[in-house]
């Protein structure tokens, strides 16, 4: 059979899906792989070399099945591509588990990107093979080159935004691989049918029990991915999260104890008391202490929404907005009796955006107080939240005498950043609030305050109940075993510790901690 007698619509829809499955897995990878990291900064970088690396592997790899030409070396060529199709995507399809199985024995994430780049490398040998088994040698081939490309790229771009944008949203990891693999093995049958050779049949069959197996138990080897994922080398077998929440913002894990994690690093627990503080809540309450009233309060990042309930909870708050980027906390908020009440709470207003680009758009937007609960100073993105220019920013919409109260997650660099922009500034714990007005925290006025705070149907501390009053004296001193004042925390800076900013990224990059 010679070029010209095939049509070019089964190879244009090889070149498609080639693209979508090989863009769909490099978005399922970097899931596991961000996960596994915790967010990282390098992960993305790391995984796009191992990914690109592979690819151009793959393609120098394909020239052997392409040396062959003529019309007569074309069923054989076709033959070749089944199999080139078929040993790619069920590859990849265990990228995944073997990842999950490598970390579940205490091995570094990073042990992985041979075999990302292994995978990568057999979807690297797709598109050439395509292009010499369809497109003859004569003075079309540069126009039928042309279109091949053209479907590849639109495969490609309708990968990242359906399976990026859609399907993310709507099905699990498993459920995800379970749709590219059978989605590979669709375009193994394409090669195979126009083969017409004498093994078609068993090509075909063998498809057939594969789309079978992979309907049947494709799920299996997810079996608690993103427990081996988050715990690693300490996972044992049957460990399981009580709660799992995937989107295309994220993925949301709650354990058995009520703690939260987010993108595998924890993120807080379900908790607003303080008999038990399992999350340092006292820290939230310490920064409603330092101003008399807080009208209007912006918190950026729900979590739990603990803190959230917090300060909705202070009587003097009449307006409380949330900037939240990931929705998948409503799913879980309503589980918790601590919080439950939160997303019908009248005082507050949820907004699902990302915190910075919020504060960009509404310029007018002014606040008493604004919180930020974000996460470690080393995670990707990081610095949105914490580099000079967004504490300028944040000033920008802060009211005479406001505040901005963020985590530092004790970053020594954070913490001076800071202090740089800010004339006043006062640390708890790893949270440290600054602003253009004198910082007081006044323990008896705290001490009083938490007697009265509204907690359930109660208070936070009930001065009738026995030994409250003394539970209540050891959080104050807890409390102020954690507070640094200004003086002390410029006393731990030194001459190298550089501030964080928008163009350095330094504490993302492990410069400086």
């Amino acid at each position: 059979m010679r070029y010209t007698e095939t049509p070019m619509i089964p190879a244009l829809t090889l070149a498609f899906f080639s693209g979508f499955v090989a863009l769909s897995y490099e978005l399922l990878w970097f899931r596991a792989l961000n996960f596994t990291s915790g967010s990282e900064a390098d992960t993305f970088g790391l995984l796009l070399g191992a990914y690109l690396v592979g690819l151009a592997l793959g393609s120098l790899a394909a020239r052997r099945e392409c040396r062959e030409t003529g019309p007569d070396a074309r069923p054989k060529q076709l033959a070749s591509l089944f199999r080139l199709v078929l040993a790619a995507n069920v590859f990849c399809f265990f990228v995944v588990p073997i990842l999950a199985w490598l970390v579940s024995r205490g091995l570094n994430w990073r042990v992985s990107l041979p075999v990302i780049g292994l995978a990568a490398a057999g979807l690297g040998t797709v598109f050439p093979v395509i292009s010499h088994s369809w497109i003859a040698p004569d003075e079309q081939v540069g126009r039928r080159v042309s279109y091949l490309y053209l479907a590849n790229i639109l495969g490609s771009t309708s990968g990242s935004l359906i399976t990026g944008f859609v399907l993310m949203d709507h099905l699990s990891l498993a459920a995800l691989h379970l749709v590219q693999g059978l989605l590979g093995l669709g375009m193994a049958a394409l090669p195979a049918i126009f083969a017409r050779d004498r093994n078609r049949p068993r090509a075909l069959a063998a498809v057939a029990v594969l789309a079978i197996l992979c309907v049947v138990f494709g799920k299996a080897p997810f079996d608690g991915i993103y427990e081996k994922l988050q715990l690693k080398g300490s996972y044992s077998d049957g460990q399981r999260f009580t709660h799992v929440v995937e989107n295309k913002s994220g993925v949301i894990t709650v354990n058995s104890i009520g703690q939260i994690f987010g993108g595998g690093i924890y993120d807080g627990a379900y908790n607003t008391g303080l008999h038990m503080d399992k999350n340092a809540i006292i820290r939230c309450y310490a920064a409603m202490a330092f101003r008399p009233a807080l009208k209007d309060v912006l918190m950026i990042g729900l979590s739990t929404g603990s803190w959230a309930t917090v300060v909705a909870n202070n009587p003097t708050v009449e307006r409380l907005t949330v900037i939240e980027i990931n929705p998948g906390h409503h799913e879980l908020i309503p589980k918790y009796p601590d919080v439950a009440g939160l997303l019908a709470h009248p005082k507050v207003k949820i907004e699902i955006d990302d915190g910075r680009r919020w504060l960009i758009r509404n310029p007018e937007a002014k606040f008493d107080a604004i919180i930020a609960n974000a996460s470690h100073h080393w995670r990707s993105n990081s610095t949105n939240l914490l580099s000079k220019e967004f504490l300028e920013l944040a000033r920008t919409h802060l009211r005479d005498g406001g505040y901005y109260y963020y985590n530092t997650t004790s970053s020594t660099r954070i913490a001076r950043t800071g202090c740089a922009v800010y004339p006043h500034a006062i640390r708890i714990g790893g949270f440290l609030a600054v602003s253009d007005a004198p910082l007081v925290l006044d323990y008896e006025k705290l001490r009083a305050m938490l007697l009265e705070y509204p907690r359930g149907a109660g208070t936070v501390f009930d001065r009738g109940a026995p030994g409250d009053l003394d539970r209540l004296d050891r959080t104050i001193r807890q409390l102020q075993r954690m507070v640094h004042t200004r003086p002390q925390l410029e006393a731990m800076f030194t001459p190298d510790v550089r501030l964080a900013t928008d163009d350095n990224m330094g504490t993302e990059w492990g410069e400086n901690p």
